[in-house]
């Protein structure tokens, strides 16, 4: 009986980590769309977005179904509680990415993102799937310092964030005051990405070690 509940809890991990996985890839989509104006690939990424919900359900149900037949006690509870926890965080990294895609798809065939700020875009898009990516190896296999690290990159994301607000909100800023409250959002989106997947580590940590790291 216990061998099929670790078997169980195995399977819960690699579902995260497929989790992991389509969030960062539906983020470098989404970010390939805004950078192009994509339409298809926009909606590419969008239609992905429900794969991501339908995980997020069954890790959950899967998981609640384990607290009421097995019981779990110490580090396999913890465990199972935090795939609720994560499987959400996770699902809601995928809406982010589809947050971007719809701004895409609402300006096009104009671009979102006007010619001076296209590489912090770009590198805005490469950092945060990266650290999704980060996170699919965390969760399957946890590792001492994974958390810090993700933890330092998203300060990286926060300072390129801080640097999109500063740019828009200059006397010198060219494209009015829509295009500026566009931009917000979206830097936004990509911000908020990269705390769901500090927040996702902290907790596979805790998981782990039994402390929160901080």
């Amino acid at each position: 009986m216990r061998e099929i509940f670790h078997s169980e809890l195995t399977e819960l991990r690699q579902t995260l980590s497929y989790m992991c996985q389509l969030a960062a890839a539906n983020m470098r989509l989404a970010t390939e769309a805004l950078l192009s104006a994509d339409l298809e690939k926009a909606n590419q990424v969008l239609a992905a977005d429900v794969e991501l919900d339908e995980l997020r359900d069954k890790c959950e149900e899967r998981a609640h179904q384990m607290l009421a037949l097995q019981a779990p006690v110490a580090s396999d509870l913890r465990l199972v509680l935090s795939v609720v926890y994560c499987a959400d965080k996770i699902e809601r990294m995928g809406d982010l990415a589809e947050h971007v895609a719809k701004t895409t798809s609402k300006v096009h065939p104009a671009h979102v993102v006007p010619a001076e700020l296209r590489d912090t875009f770009a590198e805005l898009g490469a950092i945060t799937a990266s650290m999704a990516d980060g996170l699919v190896q965390h969760i399957a296999c946890p590792r001492p310092g994974s958390f810090a690290e993700l933890d330092e990159t998203d300060r990286r994301v926060d300072a390129l964030h801080a640097s999109v607000l500063g740019e828009i909100t200059e006397a010198t800023w060219q494209h009015g005051v829509p295009s500026a409250t566009c931009l917000a959002l979206v830097t936004r989106f990509y911000e908020r990405f990269a705390d769901q997947v500090v927040s996702v580590a902290k907790r596979v940590e805790f998981v782990s070690t039994g402390k929160l790291p901080r």
